[in-house]
């Protein structure tokens, strides 16, 4: 391995990988499964350490929610990678049709070469380390630039990873919006993109000017139906579940409710139990994450105070509070809300949330609610609750979102076989599984010509005997 000085600039360090990449092109199955190991050995021995950094980020997260939203997650994505890797890689026999026979074909799975990770604060582990990894089991070379909104985590990540890694196989370059800009400028064989939208179309731009294909995994409006066949208390749980998780800051938690007409006091009572069940605490709570920063608490605190001025219900679940004196931290952990009546236009309904306020949109026919949905820009997840399958299957078939997960929220993302991605505003690509292998491997079509190819019959100068071939050829055709 030939270790380049972590302080080097970032088109060095970029130079670096891509000499690395073409000069190893054929990356074989042993040294990809030692990189996985080293990621997940990694994970093992400095594990503690990260959540503790992501706590210190957001002032306060549980460390038990990074052990399960991202540590759990990568081991599985991680052992998925191990298993599948070497069945993964191999060339793919296709058929040959008749008028190229006796000629056969196959598909050879390449590394494309330098792949670009640039990673969100909410999730900074999983949703970093989950890509990357992916990365080299196709036989990429890896630059990740983490977000600077969690600098703890940030640095120790660059720093555990430089001691696990060559910086020609790995390595992190650490800054603010202008570097995210020159990182994403670098022609890369593939950057993936993991992010607000807003932000998204700028990577985006960014990345256009060197045709750098690209993965975007973004957010938007995810919307969670309750059918009229529901259990309201049964569902009310797995949805205040969905949308407290991280506090709300979460790509695909549910971003509003559909609820039949009618049933708002009897959502509202359940919700606020289930909130309770969770969260028996809110202020002061180890449990009960923060929102991430000032900036973030005082932009929600705005989308309140508009929905209020504009004539809407607005719900606080107000829980006991830890006794004692609270940190700037804890003044950030936001009790959840429900918001009613909300009136077209509002912000609430136009930007993603990412926070505890829950908008609680009703509607006459389940039709209405798939309108409302339709109207929208794509979402990235939509959530059903009920019984009833057949209407059940009439929102899936006459909606369209990234992923869907039904009778709960959130789950589809932990579901290694299944992609994960956005459509439209909410993202485009997709990985986890094969599918992200495949997002970060260069299918080269292959077709080998036989000794016996007649191949001859095509070519000019054309007459009585090509005539009679194209004959023939049309009647197979």
């Amino acid at each position: 391995m030939t270790q380049t000085p972590p302080d080097l600039p970032m088109r060095a360090l970029f130079d670096a990988q891509y000499r690395a990449s073409r000069s190893q092109i054929d990356v074989p199955l042993a040294l990809r499964l030692d990189r996985l190991q080293r990621m997940r050995a990694l994970i093992d021995v400095h594990g503690a350490a990260l959540a503790e950094a992501v706590q210190a980020d957001f002032g306060v997260r549980s460390l038990q929610l990074t052990e399960v939203a991202d540590f759990f997650v990568l081991r599985a994505l991680l052992g998925d990678l191990e298993k599948h890797t070497g069945a993964w890689m191999k060339a793919r026999r296709v058929s040959t049709p008749i008028y190229l026979q006796p000629a056969s074909a196959h598909i050879q799975r390449q590394p494309l070469g330098v792949i670009g990770v640039i990673g969100p604060w909410n999730y900074p582990l999983q949703l970093t380390l989950g890509p990357a990894a992916t990365a080299l089991a196709a036989g990429n070379r890896v630059m990740i630039k983490p977000s600077e909104l969690t600098p703890h985590t940030s640095a120790l990540l660059a720093a555990v990873l430089n001691q696990a890694f060559a910086t020609d196989e790995v390595c992190v370059v650490q800054g603010g919006a202008d570097v995210a800009h020159e990182f994403a400028s670098l022609p890369f064989d593939h950057l993936f993109f993991t992010g607000s939208t807003a932000v998204g179309r700028k990577v985006a731009a960014a990345a256009a000017a060197n045709l750098t294909p690209t993965t975007l995994e973004l957010g938007g409006k995810s919307p969670c139906i309750i059918d009229a066949s529901c259990d309201i208390a049964s569902a009310a749980i797995k949805i205040a579940h969905g949308k407290l998780l991280n506090a709300g800051q979460t790509c695909i938690a549910p971003d509003y409710v559909l609820l039949p007409r009618g049933r708002e006091a009897e959502f509202e009572k359940a919700f606020a139990a289930a909130v309770v069940r969770l969260f028996p605490t809110i202020g002061g709570n180890p449990d009960y994450t923060s929102i991430v920063s000032d900036r973030h608490h005082a932009r929600l605190q705005s989308l309140l105070s508009e929905a209020r001025t504009q004539g809407a219900r607005v719900v606080e679940i107000r829980a006991s509070v830890v006794e004692g004196a609270h940190t700037v931290a804890q003044e950030r952990q936001m009790n959840p809300v429900l918001v009613f009546d909300t009136p077209s236009g509002l912000r609430l309904m136009r930007e993603e949330i990412f926070g505890p306020i829950l908008p609680v949109l009703t509607y006459r026919k389940l039709d209405d609610a798939i309108a409302t949905i339709n109207t929208g820009p794509r979402p990235l997840a939509l959530y059903w609750f009920g019984s009833d399958t057949g209407a059940r299957d009439h929102v899936l078939s006459n909606t369209v979102s990234g992923g869907v997960t039904v009778n709960d929220t959130l789950l589809h993302i932990a579901h290694d076989n299944l992609p994960f991605g956005g459509v439209g505003e909410s993202g485009w690509g997709a990985y986890h599984g094969e599918t992200g292998f495949l997002r970060f491997t260069q299918q080269k079509s292959v077709l080998v010509q036989s000794r016996f190819a007649m191949g001859s019959l095509f070519y000019p100068p054309y007459g009585k005997r090509f005539d009679q071939v194209m004959g023939l050829l049309k009647r197979w055709l």
